[in-house]
């Protein structure tokens, strides 16, 4: 009984572990990213490495319940280097 416990969490704990990881690989890419469009070394092709991508866009929707106002919405706009960030982490969480 012990064992099939055991085994849920960890692959519960695997799942937001690689979540983790992939957020933190697309917001450190995106740092890199703007940080390489700053550059005068890779000026030639830093436009190409910031150019955001638009995959999703979810625009906002209010939620007014007369006590208190939730505006709600998402969108993902990844550049090329948050990008090679999310591959990167995933690399590294298949290593570790």
């Amino acid at each position: 009984m012990r064992n099939g416990s055991s085994r849920g969490s960890s692959a519960g704990k695997s799942i937001g572990m690689m979540l983790l990881f992939l957020i933190t690989g697309a917001i450190v890419g995106g740092i890199l990213g703007e940080l390489a469009a700053n550059s005068s070394l890779l000026s030639g092709i830093a436009p190409y490495l910031i150019k955001p991508f638009p995959i999703f866009d979810l625009p906002p929707v209010a939620i007014n319940l007369y006590v208190i106002k939730l505006v709600i919405g998402f969108a993902l706009y990844p550049n090329l280097m948050s990008i090679l960030g999310i591959i990167a982490a995933i690399m590294l969480f298949r290593r570790f």
